[in-house]
């Protein structure tokens, strides 16, 4: 693979992608029965920029740290500059924030400003404040949101079901990941690349409840999707 689409692929944790696909898929059923095919993928597209994009600038400001404890990140190990991360980032999240404007209710621009904000509060100040964690849950509730909001101009119910779950999962896996990196050692299990993925089974089994059982099947694919490729792009 060429080295520098191997960076760009790592620094915007393409690996996670498919469980950002089902946090939208989840939403986009529970918010409507048949939800408009165009629309689900264009909120895909738009969800996952913002999310490779906040990923980027995670690493953009976290560059002094990682020079001393993670030199094998992009911007340390100097496979990308950290202007070219940072202009990376912000056209990325830009482009996520855009999309939304061409949604079935262009208004879903307003809960993907929330997102915008809450990502760049996170990015900066995350490794100064504990409570930070919280941040990081509501990215992926707020996913739900936008997705309800750009289908129906509100937020259902049953988005909001998903929405709780979903920020309690990630909060789990913030809480986790954090205890790992401050004991300094790996845990002997690949726990949260597994809890990552785990995301979007999570979401599975939500339709499975509300929508139909088959949809667990999709949930499960898309974490052995998620598991496959980091596999060749660290997720974590």
């Amino acid at each position: 693979m060429n080295e520098h689409l191997k960076t760009l692929l790592v620094i915007c944790r393409v690996s996670n992608v498919p469980t950002v696909w089902m946090n939208v898929l989840a939403a986009a059923l529970l918010a409507q029965a048949h939800p408009p095919p165009s629309a689900v993928l264009l909120l895909m597209i738009a969800l996952s920029a913002s999310y490779c994009g906040g990923m980027v600038l995670n690493d953009y400001f976290d560059r002094e740290y990682d020079e001393r404890d993670q030199p094998f990140r992009p911007i340390p190990s100097g496979a990308i500059t950290k202007e070219q991360a940072r202009r990376l980032g912000a056209g990325l999240v830009g482009i996520g924030l855009g999309a939304l404007v061409f949604s079935p209710v262009p208004t879903a621009l307003i809960p993907g400003i929330a997102l915008l904000l809450v990502i760049y509060v996170y990015d900066r100040w995350h490794k100064e404040f504990a409570a930070s964690v919280l941040l990081m849950a509501a990215t992926r509730t707020l996913v739900f949101v936008i997705t309800g909001w750009a289908l129906t101009g509100g937020v259902p119910g049953l988005v909001v079901v998903g929405g709780v779950a979903s920020f309690l999962w990630t909060l789990g896996v913030t809480v986790v990941a954090r205890y790992e990196n401050q004991r300094g050692e790996r845990y002997g299990f690949p726990l949260i690349p597994w809890m990552i993925a785990g995301m979007a089974a999570l979401d599975g089994l939500i339709l499975a409840i509300f929508v139909g059982p088959g949809w667990l099947v999709v949930g499960v694919a898309a974490l052995f999707a998620t598991r496959f490729g980091q596999r060749y792009v660290r997720g974590d």
